[in-house]
């Protein structure tokens, strides 16, 4: 994605319980943390909980102290209070907050530093010498961070940034305007009042499915960063797949990738802004059926039964399937019946009885010859 090894702590630096890698592009600085040795618990705990993801996002202040106290007035839990760390650069103040779940704010206050990163850091081990080569992907700073909740906990979390850290809300949607046919999300976004920093918020709603947003705060343990969205100055040049949203004043263009770890948690947005502030509502349906795919894939987009069991779909081709049902060889329609009846199914198709005509033959065609009244006994079943 074009970034550049900006900075490292590690062994080499002093640091003897974690190593720390900086990249850069532009005005974009990520930090890969790892721990260094076995029991590490913040950040050992943290990745054995949630997988890899994102522990902490940081904002550069103009005055910590004040941010702190104002935040412990006002309720907010202070994981770390203000400290200073230097070295013959300078000086830089930090703080820690606790925000949503297990994540956390970092307040930097660059006091007097004239360093390549922060205190602590030196010159990258080595540097790619290909990437001088490489063109430019135009990626220029961090747009927005989406935060998940679980469902019913959105509001309260917009509260705490509008109390303990004076954002305000800056742009909301529902689940009328955010869905599928399958599943939906409600969002408010939050923003300082420079409107240079925005969090949108999102929690699930209630569908016909599983939600994406559910399935995340299920894989990640909890509520969390959700995506990280990269400005870009020229994304047509950089992506493909790209998607449109406007109104009467711009508009914008987005692409997401896929998580980028085996949990389907974490993901990356490209988005260019044209006179356009929005976040891409008109985008949502095609982003949420694209995941709704993925989902399936994994065995996740599932239903309620009357009962309240939960039954899992998975995706193939341009079916959708039982995979608890039709993941084995059935020898005869009665043994099929018997199986389908006992999971309670008769309730699922009756609510989905479009996939009467594909799932059903597909799945079947190597195990059961399908006759007329074989077809004829599953319309019945699903009348």
């Amino acid at each position: 994605m074009g970034f550049e090894q900006l900075a490292y702590r590690g062994l080499e630096t002093g640091s003897r319980e974690l190593v720390t890698h900086a990249v850069k592009q532009d005005k974009i600085i990520f930090l890969f943390v790892s721990p260094l040795t076995p029991g590490n618990e913040e950040f050992g705990a943290h990745l054995q909980k949630h997988g890899d993801g994102v522990k902490d996002v940081a904002f550069e202040v103009e005055d910590c102290d004040f941010l702190v106290k104002k935040a412990r007035e006002r309720g907010a839990v202070i994981v770390k209070e203000p400290w200073i760390e230097e070295d013959k650069y300078g000086r830089v103040k930090f703080a820690v907050i606790q925000t949503y779940g297990d994540t956390t704010h970092t307040l930097v206050e660059k006091m007097d530093y004239s360093g390549i990163f922060l205190p602590g850091f030196q010159a990258p081990l080595s540097k790619d010498p290909l990437l001088l080569k490489l063109p430019s992907c135009k990626l220029n700073f961090i747009d927005h961070v989406v935060g998940n909740q679980p469902d019913n906990e959105m509001v309260s979390i917009v509260d705490w940034y509008q109390k303990n850290l004076l954002f305000h809300r800056f742009w909301s949607v529902d689940d009328k305007q955010l869905h599928t046919d399958f599943s939906a999300l409600r969002s408010i976004v939050v923003a300082n009042y420079e409107e240079t920093i925005k969090m949108p918020i999102n929690e699930p709603a209630v569908g016909k499915r599983k939600s994406q947003i559910q399935e995340y705060v299920e894989y990640y343990g909890g509520p969390g960063v959700q995506h990280i969205a990269l400005n870009s100055s020229d994304i047509i040049s950089a992506e493909l797949k790209i998607l449109v949203d406007y109104d009467e004043k711009g508009y914008l263009l987005q692409i997401f990738t896929k998580p980028v770890q085996d949990r389907p948690t974490l993901f990356l947005e490209v988005i260019q802004r044209h006179n356009h502030q929005g976040f891409g509502a008109g985008n949502f349906k095609s982003l949420f059926e694209a995941i709704e795919q993925d989902q399936a894939a994994r065995g996740n987009l599932t239903v309620l039964t009357a009962n309240g069991e939960i039954q899992s779909l998975f995706f193939k081709g341009a079916t959708f399937c039982f995979d608890d049902c039709f993941a084995h060889s059935w020898h005869s329609l009665d043994e099929l019946q018997e199986v389908v009846t006992g999971n309670g199914l008769p309730t699922i198709l009756k609510e989905f009885p479009e996939m009467l005509s594909t799932c059903w033959p597909f799945c079947l065609h190597s195990a059961v010859q399908l006759t007329p009244n074989h077809l004829d006994w599953v319309q019945t079943f699903v009348n």
